[in-house]
């Protein structure tokens, strides 16, 4: 039996639009959390960091989850943007990447996938 089960989505050239719209990922963190059948602990985090770096300049989410911690960070000049979900409850992958390409249409995902144990 594993401690964790950690997925990490790399996504290339999402919607700008969609990816610089902090209210749009506290929409995607509380869509995501209860897709995946989580209970989130508090509210989402969602501020804008980076800005003295352009190149790395965007949105990052925190979402504490009652199993772990759901995190992102999005890059505002070129779309690409990284989610990490990690819980000891298991969760559907598919359903996973279902809503990050719903709600901000990647263009390619490269996804890794891990079960953690000490």
């Amino acid at each position: 039996m594993s401690w964790g089960y950690h997925l990490t989505l790399d996504c290339m050239e999402g919607n700008i639009k969609k990816i610089t719209d902090g209210n749009h990922i506290k929409r995607f963190s509380e869509d995501l959390v209860n897709s995946i059948e989580m209970i989130a602990y508090g509210d989402p985090i969602v501020e804008h960091f980076a800005t003295h770096e352009p190149d790395k300049a965007g949105y990052s989410l925190v979402q504490l989850i009652e199993t772990s911690n759901i995190c992102a960070h999005f890059v505002d000049k070129n779309g690409d943007f990284y989610v990490d979900i990690f819980s000891c409850k298991e969760f559907d992958i598919e359903i996973a990447k279902q809503v990050v390409i719903d709600y901000f249409e990647p263009k390619h995902i490269k996804e890794s996938f891990m079960e953690r144990d000490a």
